[in-house]
């Protein structure tokens, strides 16, 4: 069972405190597998805003924890409590996968687990953590970034993507669309799309991509391209595109590719398909073009990816990109 603490202070953000606990407080119906630990770490009693928190346990239990999570932080101008940044600082050297949220990218920063490596936050502070920390790699521009063993979200609906994309690292592409069906959202957002996007993924019957999208997801295993999805949407494809880039973020063949990369891990995870077939299944046509998006995508062959996911259940901080990579399959 891996243990996630949550580090909570004075001045926190309610909204991404509250997304932390709901994704791994408590297991989805059905899921049978050993779920998470969670605990709120702080001192005595926390405020923000209008609400009061009594913490579990103090922040020294964060040294103990497999996955530490840092929630926003609501005045960037103000510097972080040195307990918090000392604690933070503290289970990352004791190999804690560490995790901030929005704004809770200045506490890691401030505790340096940040220098040298990309970062993100809320994109009205990404020019402040820049300036403040020139030592970090700040990326404005996506919705989360996974080094492995630290990971910082932009704000918001991006922190519910980054927890989202940790239930997938640790459980499977299964578990973590059954988490999101419960919290109705869309199942996976990458981490590379864009942070401002005028419109999420379309819901109402009345938006121009609301039937095609579906549609799509039913052809993954067909050689699609934009002048077919155009002629589906009855649209022309430059209309299409400026659609895809509200609605989505990036581009028609972008979302398609990532729809067909998901369908892969999908595939690995649950069934013993041979790559081949799982390549003509998600529309890669060969095996070696699967092999390269989704080695691109993740970072990881495909063949490690499934030894992964079909190694004993994951009890420690280490993504499952990192622990394929590292041959810990």
């Amino acid at each position: 069972m891996t243990i996630v603490a949550l580090a909570v202070t004075d001045g926190m953000l309610h909204f991404e405190l509250s997304v932390a606990h709901e994704v791994f407080g408590s297991a989805p119906d059905g899921v049978t597998v050993p779920w998470y630990d969670i605990s709120v770490c702080g001192p005595d009693t926390v405020r923000f805003g209008p609400f009061r928190l009594e913490p579990d346990h103090g922040l020294d239990r964060l040294q103990g924890a497999d996955t530490v999570i840092v929630p926003g932080w609501a005045d960037v101008d103000v510097a972080p409590p040195a307990e918090l940044v000392e604690a933070v600082r503290a289970a990352h050297d004791a190999g804690a996968r560490v995790v901030s949220l929005c704004t809770g990218a200045f506490v890691l920063a401030a505790a340096g687990v940040l220098n040298g490596r990309r970062a993100t936050t809320h994109w009205a502070h990404t020019d402040d953590l820049a300036s403040r920390y020139p030592h970090v790699e700040v990326d404005p521009d996506v919705l989360y970034v996974d080094n492995g063993s630290v990971l910082t979200s932009a704000g918001k609906a991006a922190a519910l993507d980054l927890c989202l994309h940790l239930v997938r690292l640790d459980h499977g592409s299964s578990i973590a669309n059954a988490v999101a069906r419960r919290l109705v959202v869309p199942p996976h957002r990458a981490g590379g799309q864009a942070q401002f996007v005028t419109a999420p993924v379309p819901t109402q019957d009345d938006h121009p991509l609301a039937a095609l999208l579906p549609w799509i997801i039913e052809r993954l295993d067909q050689p699609l391209t934009v002048e077919d999805l155009a002629r589906h949407a009855r649209m022309s494809s430059r209309h299409l595109g400026r659609h895809f880039q509200a609605a989505t973020g990036t581009t028609p063949l972008q979302w398609l590719l990532t729809q067909r990369i998901r369908h892969a891990q999908e595939l690995l995870e649950k069934t013993d398909e041979s790559i081949d077939t799982i390549a003509a299944a998600t529309g890669m046509g060969t095996a070696t073009t699967l092999r390269r998006h989704f080695n691109r995508s993740l970072g990881v062959p495909p063949d490690t990816y499934r030894r992964t996911f079909r190694s004993q259940p994951r009890t420690t901080s280490g993504s499952a990109t990192d622990q394929a990579s590292h041959g810990r399959a």
